[in-house]
């Protein structure tokens, strides 16, 4: 266990800053109440599994918030794209030792704890896995060994993030891995759907 670990990206929990488009259509508020489910929903998963756990805050380290600090470990993403922040978090990881890391973030409410097992399952024989998301993106990546081609030259927030992301591996023969398409919460209508799905 002491050479995997789980980095979890968060927003902190201010009306306003997170689910910004969800919040769109259902005010601020509402937004800010389906961000707080979907990091419940997150934390229930990642706890079920054998690694260290990070969290990375986007502004200031959360205090007294729902991440233990006898159980997560906290720091602060860096300056930068999504790219920047997942490569220093990825390097910063390597540094102290893991071989095995897998970053996910905090709006994916049907990846399971399973899933996360798969993804460190998947390093044994590759460098790097991503679990798809349905938009283009990808709602996690794990690595074996530090490879940051696959995070460089990417149009983040796009729906070519992932096919832009194969591309890189291709190019620096780094053996990739796939996980199960999964949607990520970022609009009404995707919240809509999962909570219909529950039934």
């Amino acid at each position: 266990m002491k050479n995997k670990k789980i980095v979890v990206f968060v927003k902190n929990a201010v009306p306003g800053k997170v689910k910004t488009r969800l919040a769109k259509t259902i005010g601020d508020k509402e937004a800010l109440d389906v961000y707080l489910r979907l990091l419940e929903i997150t934390k229930r998963e990642v706890l079920k599994v054998e690694a260290n756990k990070e969290v990375w805050y986007a502004w200031d380290i959360g205090k007294d918030d729902i991440w233990e600090e006898e159980i997560f470990s906290k720091k602060i993403q860096i300056d930068g794209d999504l790219g920047e922040k997942m490569k220093h978090a990825f390097e910063d990881s390597f540094i102290n030792g893991c071989n095995k890391v897998v970053l996910i973030g905090s709006d994916c409410p049907t990846l399971t704890s399973k899933i996360m097992e798969e993804a460190f399952a998947k390093l044994d024989d590759n460098d790097v896995v991503f679990g798809p998301s349905e938009d283009g993106g990808y709602y996690l990546i794990g690595m074996s060994s530090y490879k940051p081609e696959v995070l460089e030259g990417i149009d983040w927030s796009t729906e070519r993030v992932m096919e832009q992301t194969e591309l890189r591996a291709q190019e620096n023969a780094i053996k990739l891995a796939k996980l199960k398409v999964l949607n990520d919460i970022d609009n009404e209508h995707d919240w809509n759907e999962y909570l219909a799905n529950l039934d």
